[in-house]
């Protein structure tokens, strides 16, 4: 096993006195120490996040090798906090650790990384995430009696393993996330091993958890590449929208004070910083929860857990009732005489006040739909206070809300009418052709999981009577999918929508068509060609290559309409269904495999 080289090297999780403001009032110490005792008591977990998500092709052995490094350290650093090595950055830290391990940047192709000091280095292991995970080998499954014999065996090393395997295939989730994951599947092995069919309960416990981290995994991603691509002013609006909505009771300035707050977390959160994601996230949740009168009733429940469920919790739970006295419209900007004047005087919190109180007044909206109104004001107010008569031009600004509203609410009705009328696996091939024919540049996998994302979200939403708020803000995580975290470049016409205008992609994405710039294979690369392992797959597994096969197929022959390409997929299921009956499947396959192809190209 490498040696780490740790001479003069610096521990990276404690007592950051010459980094952090300290809190000073009492409470706010009290939360400062839960925090720094949870950070204390978590560090080999919180490492091995930090070193599997930066560097996903590092081995179990190697990121276990740097945790126990630094649960060494902190032992040194709590007996003595004037160690010259116990005073640096936190990140900075550990990245230096990685950088130190021998042979190992070599290994994992960073080195160039580790050449680069303070923020480009950061940036660059940044850079070093990859949000396609194909390369990675499949995550291992064991035996439901092995998985709780190794449980039993060693319970630290096993769930050492469980959050390395997730991190590196979730390189963008925030540490708090994966920690309250890897809780819950401890919760789930402690349960489970104690059951006699272990299998079942492994496998009904699962779904409420891979559920969870799929959700906040989505989430976070989309705002990280709002923040990343469109600055902090993005990211303010975000939560402008979601605070408002969820605490209309709240006071402006109130909640101006959360929202600093929640924009140094995602400096951390979003770069990877582990430590300042953790302390972020606290001091956010922190804050909310030292004003609950002011704030919310509804939190009570929620402040009273521990770090990290106490910010689930709040994150997860029901908007809080709408003040009594608050209300429908809220005519300072639409119909005050002065609104160019008090505009001009400070646009930013001008604006951050509209979207405060037309999102506290409309929580049936989705936060995509009210960024877009505010975005409608703002573009309308540039225009009118330029006017000769400003106010008789802002006037009717609620009909431009509404039709802007009206059209978003269409693109939905749509959607949810597809759901009325075909079937989950039809409008699972619905969207398997849509993305395909409109990105066919990303991979099969991504194709095949875009679709059914989406599939997930219309099956969440399309029975509820938010239908429209649950829709938009659902599907606007899967076009979030698709632009990613960091820039990416896949088609001019995907990209322009990804890069314009954070509010209106969805609409930008509705408009798009087949890519015009996509130049097909030359041959089918196989994909006729049928072997009898078809005949073998289990039905979760026959269902893959299906998918596979129409995506693939889409890629090969883009020009094909959609009632061709199913006909093309009922051709294939009947083709296997032919030769999986016969005595000799693969001369079947290897028959009929060319006259499907055949059929196809000369369509």
């Amino acid at each position: 096993m490498k040696q780490l080289k740790l001479t003069g090297f610096v521990i990276f999780l404690f007592f950051l006195t010459k980094c952090l403001n300290l809190p000073t009032k009492p409470q706010d110490v009290d939360d400062f120490n839960i925090t720094q005792k949870f950070i204390e008591d978590n560090v080999g977990y919180i490492t091995i996040i930090s070193f599997a998500q930066y560097v996903q092709e590092a081995s179990f052995e190697e990121v276990e090798m740097l945790a126990k490094a630094m649960m060494e350290y902190r032992d040194q650093c709590l007996a003595n906090l004037k160690l010259p090595q116990c005073s640096k950055l936190p990140n900075d830290a550990l990245l230096e650790a990685i950088c130190a391990m021998e042979g190992v940047p070599q290994k994992h192709n960073f080195s160039h990384c580790c050449n680069k000091v303070d923020f480009e280095r950061r940036l660059c292991f940044f850079h070093n995430k990859k949000a396609d995970v194909e390369f990675l080998p499949p995550l291992p499954t064991l035996d439901p009696e092995v998985k709780c014999q190794a449980y039993k065996n060693n319970s630290e090393s096993f769930l050492s393993n469980y959050i390395y395997e997730v991190s590196r295939r979730n390189p963008f989730v925030f540490t708090p996330t994966l920690l309250t994951a890897m809780s819950h599947f401890e919760e789930m092995a402690k349960t489970c091993c104690e059951e006699q069919d272990k299998a079942n309960c492994f496998r009904t416990k699962a779904v409420p958890a891979i559920q969870y981290l799929k959700a906040f995994s989505s989430f976070q991603k989309n705002v990280c590449g709002a923040f990343l691509k469109f600055g902090p002013k993005v990211l303010k609006s975000i939560y402008i929208a979601i605070l408002s909505q969820k605490f209309p009771k709240i006071e402006f300035e109130e909640l101006t004070s959360i929202l600093e707050d929640v924009s140094s977390k995602y400096d951390g959160c979003c770069e990877g910083d582990a430590v300042q994601c953790i302390r972020g996230r606290s001091k956010v949740m922190s804050h909310i929860c030292s004003k609950q009168d002011s704030i919310s009733s509804k939190i009570k429940e929620c402040c009273r857990k521990k770090i990290p469920e106490r910010g689930e919790c709040i994150i997860n739970m029901n908007n809080d009732d709408k003040p009594k006295d608050l209300s429908l419209k809220e005519e300072t900007f639409t119909e005050n005489k002065n609104v160019c004047e008090e505009r001009n005087a400070d646009q930013d919190t001008f604006m951050d006040k509209f979207l405060y109180e037309y999102s506290r007044r409309h929580q049936e909206l989705s936060t995509p739909e009210l960024l877009r109104i505010a975005r409608v004001y703002d573009d309308l107010l540039k225009e009118c206070c330029n006017a000769e008569n400003p106010s008789d031009c802002y006037s009717n600004v609620e009909n431009k809300f509404n039709k802007t509203t009206e059209k978003s609410l269409k693109i939905v009705q749509r959607e949810c009418e597809h759901f009325q009328n075909l079937g989950k696996d039809d409008l699972k091939y619905h969207y398997f052709i849509k993305f395909t024919k409109i990105a066919p540049q990303l991979s099969t996998d991504e194709l095949t999981f875009l679709g059914e994302e989406m599939v997930t979200a219309l099956l969440t939403c399309c029975t509820l009577s938010e239908e429209f708020a649950c829709a938009d803000n659902l599907v606007d995580l899967v076009i979030g999918e698709i632009c990613g975290v960091k820039n990416r470049t896949i088609n001019p016409a995907v990209d322009h929508c990804c890069k314009t205008n954070f509010a209106f992609r969805r609409h930008c994405f509705e408009a798009l068509e087949a890519d015009k710039t996509y130049v097909p294979p030359p041959a089918s690369q196989g994909l006729f060609t049928f072997h009898t392992d078809l005949c073998q797959a289990h039905k979760e597994e026959l269902q893959r290559k299906k998918n596979r096969f129409l995506v693939n197929l889409v890629k090969l022959k883009p020009e094909l309409t959609d009632e061709e390409l199913r006909s093309s997929l009922t051709e294939f299921t009947n083709l296997v269904h032919k030769c999986c009956k016969v005595e000799e499947p693969e001369a079947c396959f290897n028959e009929e495999g060319p006259k499907l192809a055949a059929k196809i190209q000369a369509s």
